[in-house]
């Protein structure tokens, strides 16, 4: 197994779209905490409070989210464009050992690179809008659910790009998914219709970002059901790849 890892971590370092996915991931995560910064700075009648400074900083993440879930879908959609599965399931026959070697550097190096965007993010945002207070464990929090949440993002990715084995196809069911559904579910009537949209993904998910609940989760419980939608598409990727030919 650990030789599966760490040919896969050679083969995600080495592609040049992945390294330039995880720049690209950072510098907007920098740049929209920048420019939330700003906006709220000049809007505010007076100091802006120490949440609503971190939560702003944090405003890049949705677009974040989009880029590490179209990442999760490269991480194997690539290999499977290129044929270069083939070689891979040569060199490792077991399939779930590949896709679990292919989690396994992902999750890794996709919580490393967005906890310090995260944290960066926090930096520059209170940086730029200076509140009068803010708590050191609040940031902590803040940075970590985020981090937290973007890589989940980029296991969907990954699971549905398993499930569908086409980058376009999985990407837009990616955007589908994460950011066209979520909000249309809020549009659904009566009770029935409030809890769907409470467990609908990134709906879930993003409350471990804010740290704020919704009418039935909480931050925590709600990004248990955002890996829980996570689980479901990866097994249901794993479940097709053991039976599909390469």
């Amino acid at each position: 197994m650990i030789d599966v890892i760490r040919s896969e971590w050679i083969k995600m370092r080495s592609v040049r779209s992945t390294v330039w996915t995880l720049v690209g991931t950072v510098v907007l995560m920098l740049g929209f905490a920048a420019l939330a910064g700003a906006s709220n700075r000049s809007m505010a009648e007076g100091p802006v409070p120490g949440d609503a400074a971190v939560g702003g900083s944090l405003s890049g993440g949705l677009i974040a989210a989009l880029t590490m879930a179209a990442l999760g879908v490269l991480m194997i959609s690539s290999e499977y464009r290129t044929e270069a599965i083939r070689v891979s399931l040569m060199a490792v026959p077991r399939r779930l050992t590949l896709l679990s070697a292919k989690i396994i550097v992902f999750t890794a190096v996709s919580l490393v690179v967005c906890l310090v965007a995260s944290a960066g993010a926090i930096a520059v945002g209170l940086a730029i809008m200076q509140p009068p207070s803010v708590e050191a464990a609040d940031v902590a929090r803040s940075a970590l659910g985020s981090a937290l949440y973007l890589t989940a993002c980029g296991l969907f990715g990954l699971g549905l790009g398993t499930l569908i084995r086409h980058t376009a196809g999985a990407i837009v069911s990616a955007i589908a998914l994460m950011l066209v559904l979520p909000p249309l579910t809020t549009q659904l009537p009566g009770a029935w219709g409030a809890t769907v949209s409470d467990y609908f993904t990134t709906n879930a998910g993003q409350l471990i970002v804010s740290n704020h609940a919704n009418q039935s989760l909480g931050p925590w419980s709600g990004f248990a059901v955002y890996l829980a939608w996570v689980a479901v598409a990866m097994l249901a990727g794993a479940v097709l790849m053991r039976r599909r030919d390469a």
